[in-house]
């Protein structure tokens, strides 16, 4: 077996040893006679596995208790109609535009009410995070809205907005556990696990006590908030695999030496990366860099040809999924938590003998 280095942002490379241990309890796990796919997730089995995958991530994220943790489905884009369906009480909300993700959600808020663009870094192609020092926030808003790590065009807030009290919402999925956060900062945070906690399939969605009320009127069951914390996540039969494996790699995370730890990593393979880019004469980092993420890393040569020719002659040597999302080409490496230091290392190596060769 040869496995490559898998630079896609999502679904994305996972912990080795998650995988091993996932793959010794396929058939049996833990006595049941049975694999986490096949048993009810009614079953005190499962019941055991959800509550060690919430508790590990309120250790993880030290999460307060006034916030409740919801694993759902639909994956991040159906929390774009579900937070103005739940939040936007005035019919009015503020959202910061700094990529494709928060677009998106932008555009999905508009349906449901006033939702104001506040600060948008859209003229430069999202290449940089819009200035959130001085905004100029909707006196009757529900809440303001970011993208706090926008993977197609690899920015990251580095300092949040002043919502002047108002609850701050957050997409996190690229970022998620990448370092430590403070949760008490935010109103709620989701994500969708497939990028850097787990398997395509689970939502996480972290909300405090004050915002799971009474939503818009005609929202559908499955779309309240109030529908899943009563319940637990367990309304309905929720994606039990996927769960199981996000808990795996929360107590992975645990013993890598926590969020504190796992930042360190990261962005010392970050620093490898754009380390090379900035003295590179063939490749050019596309974000800016007071806002670069250390998790996706988008970067051209500055010829479609070439860019072509790298991911081809990347994936002959076992650097896969590099190239850039189809909206903004070139390419892209996702240096999630479980990408090693060796896979950046390979990267670049690889990177210097193309340019050698290109150049």
């Amino acid at each position: 077996m040869a496995r490559v280095y898998n630079f896609s942002a999502g679904p994305a490379v996972l912990p080795e040893e998650v995988l091993r241990e996932a793959a010794d309890e396929m058939l049996d796990y833990r006595g049941c006679g049975m694999s986490v796919m096949e048993m009810s997730h009614r079953s005190k089995p499962f019941a055991a596995i959800m509550e060690a995958a919430e508790q590990d991530i309120r250790d993880l994220m030290d999460i307060p208790d006034n916030y409740r943790v919801l694993f759902l489905q639909g994956g991040a884009s159906t929390q774009f109609a579900m937070i103005p369906m739940n939040l936007m009480k005035n019919k009015v909300a503020d959202y910061i535009v700094s990529g494709s993700w928060s677009k998106k959600a932008f555009k999905e808020a508009k349906i449901f009410g006033d939702a104001r663009c506040v600060a948008s870094s859209e003229d430069e192609n999202f290449s940089y995070v819009p200035d959130v020092r001085a905004l100029q926030l909707s006196d009757d808003a529900d809440y303001v809205y970011i993208c706090q790590n926008e993977t197609i065009y690899g920015t990251v807030y580095h300092e949040l907005p002043n919502t002047n009290g108002k609850p701050l919402v957050a997409d996190v999925s690229s970022c998620f556990l990448s370092e430590p956060m403070d949760v008490s900062k935010y109103g709620l945070i989701y994500g969708g696990v497939q990028k850097n906690v787990g398997p395509a399939g689970v939502t996480i969605v972290i909300i405090r006590d004050d915002l799971v009320s009474e939503p818009l009127p005609g929202t559908p069951t499955m779309l309240r908030y109030d529908t899943h914390v009563d319940a637990k996540s367990l309304y309905n039969t929720p994606p039990a695999y996927g769960i199981y494996m996000c808990g795996k790699v929360f107590q992975w995370l645990k013993a890598q030496g926590g969020l504190e730890a796992m930042k360190e990593r990261n962005v010392e393979k970050a620093q490898l990366l754009y380390d090379f880019l900035d003295q590179s004469a063939l490749f050019k980092g596309t974000a800016r860099k007071e806002d670069r993420s250390i998790m996706n890393v988008p970067f051209v040569t500055g010829s479609d040809e070439l860019d072509a020719k790298f991911v081809a002659e990347a994936k002959k040597v076992g650097i896969e999924s590099i190239k850039g999302h189809r909206s903004v080409g070139g390419m892209r490496a996702s240096i999630y938590n479980a990408m090693p230091r060796e896979g950046v290392e390979a990267l670049v190596r690889f990177m210097g003998e193309f340019e050698r060769e290109n150049a």
